[in-house]
């Protein structure tokens, strides 16, 4: 049985690692002022054999929110589209990205008990933003599908 957790964590490091901004599972990362991302599993919907299942693969969503806001040294500023979409191209860059020469994907996700054996972008909804805080994010959900290990 693939164990959610450790892709949750794994993805998280992933997503650390390749873009060098703060990753927050499911609220703002700890004394971290924007740019930042934030993780969230996606329910997952199964079919085929139950769950449990200890030879089955499991296809798992995230989703991943990038976070733009205000320069905390501006007090005019605020979050802008042209940083949140940068975000979203490292996000994208960092799960999706592969090595031209070689196919392989240029940060691996290693997974305890599982294999990565597919990614891709599962909707892309875009950019959205609070003028009342000067927020702006935009939002992705990547689709990993896994095997056992």
């Amino acid at each position: 049985m693939i164990q959610r957790l450790p892709v949750t964590m794994a993805l998280s490091a992933l997503l650390t690692s390749a873009t060098g901004l703060l990753v927050g599972r499911g609220r703002k990362p700890k004394n971290a002022s924007p740019p930042y991302y934030l993780l969230y599993a996606v329910p997952a919907e199964v079919s085929g054999a139950p769950f449990a299942d200890l030879n089955e693969d499991a296809t798992l969503v995230y989703q991943v929110t990038s976070v733009s806001g205000p320069d905390p040294s501006d007090p005019d500023s605020h979050g802008v589209a042209d940083q949140a979409e940068w975000m979203a191209d490292k996000a994208r860059t960092a799960l999706l990205g592969r090595d031209p020469a070689t196919g392989l994907w240029l940060h691996p996700l290693a997974v305890p008990g599982a294999r990565v054996i597919g990614r891709a972008l599962d909707t892309e909804p875009g950019a959205t933003n609070d003028p009342s805080d000067a927020i702006m994010s935009y939002v992705q959900r990547f689709r990993l599908d896994l095997t056992t290990a």
